[in-house]
């Protein structure tokens, strides 16, 4: 995915920030590790809410990266001011990046990463929804345009930061400015439920 191809890049110089182990039932992820999906069935069922990928968020020809062509920041020191300033013109790139309007009022289901907005340890209402793990916590929030700002229908329990859910409602273009990060799309009434892992057969 076009979108999720630099969290590898904010990996290598991310906060060292913990968001703590992850609820029970929810697996291990490694920073920047996006979610499995199963394909879609050929005929897919009947359903209110269109399931789809990060990539839909993305306009058509954004490149995430654009401002990073050239570099070779893995042949950089930390310190090196060239990373530094290219690291801070992607960072305000990726602040303002473009959503997709068509999207805007669109009845989906998307998948990702729970960033909570309330306090740890209690029920919450209000997330980010972000493509992969890590992202706002141990390395720099994704662009805007791979953020939801979620409010969900009814507090949830037992939900706690980079735990996997499914969001499903209106998806609306809207930006916000949160703590963790900026986002370009919202979900208010939002219906949450836990992602699981499709079951992998063995080779």
């Amino acid at each position: 995915m076009a979108g999720l191809s630099a969290a590898g890049l904010w990996s290598i110089r991310g906060r060292g920030d913990s968001a703590g182990p992850p609820s029970a039932a929810q697996r291990k992820y490694a920073i920047g590790e996006t979610l499995h999906r199963e394909p879609p069935p050929t005929t897919p069922a009947p359903t209110t809410y269109r399931e789809i990928e990060w990539d839909a968020l993305l306009p058509k020809g954004w490149d995430p990266l654009a401002p990073l062509k050239g570099l070779d920041l893995a042949q950089m020191e930390d310190g090196d001011p060239r990373a530094q300033a290219a690291l801070e013109k992607a960072k305000q790139y990726w602040q303002e990046a473009p959503v997709e309007p068509s999207l805007d009022g669109s009845p989906v289901r998307l998948p990702g990463f729970v960033v909570s907005l309330g306090g740890e340890g209690e029920a919450i209402r209000e997330f980010l929804l972000v493509p992969y793990f890590g992202a706002c916590i141990h390395v720099p929030p994704p662009p805007a345009n791979q953020v939801v700002h979620v409010q969900a229908k009814a507090p949830l329990q037992g939900i706690r930061t980079m735990d996997t859910v499914w969001i499903e409602g209106l998806l609306r273009v809207e930006r916000a400015e949160t703590a963790m990060g900026d986002s370009g799309y919202a979900m208010r009434d939002a219906r949450v439920e836990p992602y699981l892992e499709p079951r992998r057969e063995r080779p």
